[in-house]
């Protein structure tokens, strides 16, 4: 048994979707998040620089004694996970490989869309990872910068998100994919608009839910469950202001935290 808490961490609030994932099938866990919502965001900085904070943050949870980290950031997966295996001896989780293997498992004809932020759509890593799997894959990548703000203001369904999804999915719908991977923690809450305007039979691959199964899957693996009756919690951690993190919190989480603080990391 093993009674350590499960790190989770983002840029800024995005991960927020992940941990409600985690807090649904692994409710005896304590979960600890932190939101590095000063240095908000990551996609326009250098590869060096979202390494370093993204050491400094898992160092910063392994000192809170956490059995597993969780990189909740496309972005700081797709820069920073290989740098962080490479130094910290804990499972250590992205979010860019589970919806890869899963969009792999899915697709019927190799055709697959990628929707995410600049800095992900730039860095390639969902093609990459695809076509090291794959290299007869066919890698639709569109950034949609919009979604994330639209998220963050609760406009996840009506007229102005739609028109924005149409301008943005019309090169997928055009390019005849049959899986679409939600390359952002964001996008889960964009799923209802997002399949208004794809094709019925289009799957969608939301990231946030393979992440929590392979989490799942690694703690039942490696024996890393709590001991029964256990009760878990959700203990969130920002490096920027509370409040304006709790007043948006309630979009991603269906779970309640336990506690919200502070905390300076850098």
């Amino acid at each position: 048994m093993d009674n350590r808490p499960i790190g989770v961490f983002d840029s800024g609030i995005g991960g927020l979707t992940i941990v409600n994932a985690l807090a649904k099938i692994l409710p005896h866990e304590k979960i600890i998040y932190v939101g590095d919502t000063a240095r908000v965001p990551y996609g326009n900085k250098s590869t060096e620089r979202i390494q370093q904070y993204s050491e400094e943050i898992t160092r910063w949870l392994i000192q809170e004694e956490c059995k597993i980290v969780v990189v909740a950031c496309n972005t700081a997966s797709s820069h920073a996970l290989d740098n962080l295996k490479s130094k910290f001896n804990i499972p250590i989780i992205g979010v860019i490989e589970p919806g890869v293997e899963a969009s792999i498992y899915a697709t019927q004809n190799n055709r697959i869309g990628v929707l995410g932020t600049y800095g992900t759509i730039r860095s390639d890593a969902y093609g990459q990872a695809l076509r090291r799997l794959n290299k007869d894959i066919l890698v639709i990548n569109q950034a949609c910068p919009l979604f994330v703000p639209l998220v963050e203001e609760g406009w996840v369904s009506g007229e102005v998100p739609e028109t924005i999804a149409k301008i943005y999915l019309e090169n997928i719908v055009a390019s005849d994919v049959d899986t679409l991977i939600l390359g952002c923690t964001h996008y889960p809450l964009l799923k209802s608009t997002i399949n208004k305007i794809m094709n019925i039979k289009i799957k969608l691959v939301d990231s946030v839910d393979t992440t929590a199964s392979v989490v799942q899957s690694v703690i039942n693996e490696l024996e890393l469950y709590p001991e029964k009756g256990k009760s878990g919690g959700i203990f969130c951690h920002v490096s920027d202001s509370v409040d304006l993190f709790e007043s948006l919190a309630g979009r991603f989480l269906e779970v309640h935290i336990s506690d919200l603080s502070h905390i300076d990391i850098f």
